[in-house]
């Protein structure tokens, strides 16, 4: 949206990064294009990837931000955090000339309780095993 948005990682997060670090063989991008390594990838590459999974017309790249949304509302997260973790701006312009909160610490907390509930999800249903 051509604002600066700055997420918070969580350990997960950081531990996978550090590891495509090593993989992607260019110091300036994670996640490089391709053809082009000096470009980043395109926008289209997460989708293609769902694609050929075989989640075509049933997941796109955009769906997961809804599916956290969802998740993160049932999880009891404060509504204003998940907005602002996911770039919204809000849409009361009264309440949005004055709100300018970015959340930091909260979203910081709640992007952890994430990653570790996502990492649960994992070890429930892979088991001991990998999946």
């Amino acid at each position: 949206m051509g604002e600066e948005h700055l997420v918070p990682l969580s350990r997960q997060a950081l531990e996978a990064l550090s590891e495509l670090k090593t993989l992607t063989g260019t110091p300036r991008l994670l996640f490089p294009n391709e053809r082009k390594p000096n470009a980043p990838m395109s926008e289209n590459t997460i989708l293609f990837a769902l694609y050929r999974l075989g989640y075509h017309s049933k997941a796109t790249g955009h769906g997961f931000r809804s599916s956290a949304s969802t998740l993160l509302n049932e999880l009891g997260f404060d509504p204003d955090v998940i907005e602002r973790q996911l770039a919204h701006r809000e849409r009361n312009k009264v309440r949005a000339a004055y709100h300018r909160a970015e959340y930091l610490s909260e979203r910081r907390e709640m992007l952890q309780k994430w990653a570790d509930y996502v990492d649960e999800l994992a070890t429930t249903s892979c088991g001991q095993n990998s999946c």
